[in-house]
């Protein structure tokens, strides 16, 4: 499969805006008029907004922009600067004397790296507008990936960055499938083919990082299945969650959206080993821009695909913070040698 940037989807943009002593960010998906959304959420510790209107047999089909923020529940607040930011554009929902933006979001855990004391907040948001545009978003750690972890059952000090990345797919005539994700998974990151370990909790008596070592990462399924990796769950609780959105210019009903929210999270699946535990908040926005006619099944059997995409390349272009190294550091001790 050839990968584009998620900037190919006709009918999105994209900004960031984040605080980078803090280590915190959010990033704002605005969408063109009528863009009809959707919503999957598997993870047992979500932190969310606006999603049960996505939800079928719900009044409110369209969308004006999706909020994907660190901080925490804390991080919610930066949806009022996005809801300002589109209300003086005027956008939203006609209800009586004003319009109401429809802001979907939901939030990831990054307050254990930098300051907890610093969140998203509603200026934060609105600067994310103010920075968005139709060309390439930034990947790794920038905007709601700039905390980003993954790898956390031994704790902080065995994780790595995680981040935020993006992919896109042309599936023909013209119909774009993409996906920008913000990975701050508990699991480790894995090829989706080859299913190696690329990013993930590092084994203790490993003090150096170097590409090819076959001890360097714990391997976080064979921790969870002894005894003592049992015990050492409660390390990994609270602090993690994989968030994003699956976006299409297929024309789509709300009920087509919600599946291609739902094929979104088999991206996980691929490529974040384990997914969806009671530990993550793992939550898959759909955003369609209803813009070429399509078959919602193609679309979802696309979709697995970008997202596990977007996340090897959130993991990928991370850079080290907070003490926390990356996949980056991998590839300089190899170049080292």
């Amino acid at each position: 499969m050839k990968f584009e940037s998620v900037a190919k989807v006709p009918g999105f943009q994209y900004g960031h805006a984040q605080n980078e002593e803090a280590l915190t960010g959010c990033t704002v998906i605005l969408c063109d008029d009528g863009c009809v959304g959707g919503v999957d959420q598997r993870g047992g510790a979500p932190g969310t907004r606006e999603t049960d209107l996505l939800r079928p047999m719900h009044m409110v089909e369209t969308v004006n922009a999706i909020l994907l923020t660190g901080g925490s529940a804390f991080g919610l607040d930066a949806a009022g600067g996005v809801m300002r930011f589109l209300e003086e554009k005027g956008k939203g929902v006609p209800s009586g004397p004003v319009r109401v933006p429809i802001v979907p979001g939901a939030v990831i855990f990054d307050l254990g790296i930098g300051s907890h004391k610093i969140r998203p907040n509603a200026e934060m948001g609105y600067q994310a507008c103010v920075n968005t545009s139709e060309n390439d978003p930034e990947q790794g750690s920038v905007g709601a990936g700039t905390g980003a972890t993954v790898g956390k059952i031994l704790g902080m000090g065995q994780a790595m960055k995680g981040g935020i990345g993006h992919a896109s797919i042309e599936i023909g005539g013209g119909v774009w499938v993409g996906a920008i994700v913000v990975v701050n998974a508990m699991g480790d990151i894995v090829n989706p083919y080859s299913r190696e370990i690329i990013a993930g909790a590092r084994t203790v008596k490993k003090s150096i990082l170097k590409i090819g070592d076959e001890d360097l990462f714990a391997n976080t399924i064979s921790v969870m299945g002894s005894f003592i990796g049992q015990k050492t769950l409660n390390f990994a609780a609270k602090q993690n969650t994989v968030i994003g959105s699956v976006l299409t210019n297929a024309k789509l009903t709300k009920e087509e959206t919600n599946k291609l929210a739902q094929a979104g999270q088999n991206g996980l699946v691929l490529s974040v080993q384990p997914s969806h535990t009671m530990f993550d908040g793992d939550t898959m926005f759909a955003v369609s821009s209803q813009k070429k006619p399509s078959n919602i099944n193609a679309i979802a059997a696309f979709a697995p695909f970008v997202v596990a995409q977007a996340i090897v390349n959130a993991v990928t272009f991370s850079k080290p913070l907070g003490g926390i190294p990356s996949v980056s550091d991998l590839i300089r001790s190899s170049e080292m040698r």
